[in-house]
């Protein structure tokens, strides 16, 4: 269903746009009146698979673990917070095998995609690169990874890509930033033979993602009273509301919404300049200004020139219904909570979780999160673990 006409098509599991002549508008998938029912013998994500827009299971996929975090709650000041943990933590249950919550949306990305659509184009800044190289060459799915060379740490897998399958390539952009890489996937899906990934624009990325919110709501038999979570584009902020939309109309809970508490880099941070100033940064130009601070920046997974934020179903929408707010760390405090989160949780995050809880901690000290209220923080990124898996090129993958 187009946000922006309320045009409503089949899914023919490729189409990213309206075709009605207006505007850049987010689709959303409408699945009518089923009811949230996970399947509890179902594995990974497919525990969900009635509200997820796929065709066919993708096998080896993980899905959030949600938990309740005392010691962590305690430390902050918070009666109720739960986390989302997507990464891989054995003992937790965590089994999402590149460290990411970006398998959930890669899988659901593959189970949407018809057979012999055409080569996959992908961008990323890192995390989804990883996600979408390992499970294409798991699954033989044709595809072309682009990313920032910078970037390339993040391509860990359990085994070289090559001895899975040869359905994989990977082009690094070297001095390139995250929006570098979009352009350039941009042209190529644009060519015969290729099919666009789509980004935020495709319904079963932000439906896969969707699925940290559903996860946590049979978890915690509700929804949270705040969502916590780290943002470049946005894309799992958009699709956690989304499914809470969802949820809450398939309940009929009359409750407000789960507010969207999103962080940003310090030195980089466009949503919060827009939300907080109305100015838009990616209109102002200064691209190679906008390339040097996002070098700079302590998570540049994070940095994402040209977010989502005005198109209607986008951003600012979700930001406004829910009476949200963004919210900027820098390095030093999001180090502190990487630190934090391992000596009281006991496994250690990447740079973007370490934001997103950093941004958590201000928000409570500065009174913007109610104490008593029921918190959901998104663990969006963990550390990989040495010698589980391979990194690209034989680098160290673990700390």
């Amino acid at each position: 269903m187009c946000s922006s006409c309320g045009l409503r098509t089949p899914d023919d599991g490729v189409s990213l746009e309206c075709r009605e002549p207006h505007g850049p508008a987010l689709a959303k998938s409408d699945y009518g009146d089923r009811p949230f029912a996970p399947d509890r013998r179902a594995a990974g994500i497919h525990r969900y698979r009635e509200w997820l827009p796929i065709r066919r299971a993708v096998a080896e996929t993980g899905r959030s673990v949600v938990y309740r975090s005392d010691r962590l709650g305690r430390f902050l000041g918070l009666k109720d917070l739960w986390i989302a943990f997507n990464g891989y933590w054995p003992e937790r249950g965590a089994d999402l095998i590149t460290g990411s919550f970006k398998e959930l949306e890669a899988a659901t990305v593959l189970g949407r995609l018809p057979e012999h659509a055409g080569t996959l184009v992908v961008t990323s800044a890192g995390n989804t690169a990883a996600a979408f190289a390992e499970l294409c060459s798991v699954h033989a799915v044709p595809a072309v990874v682009i990313l920032p060379a910078d970037a390339l740490g993040h391509l860990r897998s359990r085994v070289p890509y090559a001895e899975q399958s040869d359905a994989v390539r990977i082009v690094a952009v070297d001095r390139a930033d995250y929006t570098d890489a979009i352009a350039l996937g941009d042209a190529l899906a644009a060519l015969p033979g290729f099919v666009p990934e789509g980004g935020t624009k495709n319904v079963a990325r932000r439906d896969g993602l969707g699925t940290v919110m559903l996860a946590a709501a049979e978890a915690m038999d509700g929804l949270p009273d705040y969502y916590v979570q780290a943002i470049g584009s946005g894309a799992g902020a958009i699709a956690a509301h989304e499914a809470a939309v969802r949820l809450r109309r398939r309940s009929g809970d009359t409750r407000p919404l789960p507010r969207l508490m999103l962080a940003q880099n310090s030195g980089f941070a466009p949503v919060h300049e827009a939300w907080h100033t109305g100015r838009r940064p990616w209109e102002a130009g200064g691209a190679d200004d906008d390339r040097a601070a996002a070098r700079r920046a302590f998570a540049p997974e994070l940095t994402n020139r040209k977010p989502p934020y005005d198109i209607p179903g986008g951003l600012r929408e979700a930001l406004t219904e829910t009476a949200g707010e963004v919210f900027v760390a820098d390095g030093a405090e999001a180090r502190a909570a990487m630190a934090t989160f391992l000596e009281l949780e006991g496994i250690d995050i990447e740079p973007p979780a370490g934001v997103a809880l950093a941004a958590l901690r201000t928000a409570v000290r500065d009174g913007r999160v109610d104490p008593e209220a029921r918190v959901l923080l998104n663990i969006a990124e963990i550390a990989a673990l040495t010698g589980r898996l391979t990194a690209v090129g034989g680098r160290a993958a673990g700390r």
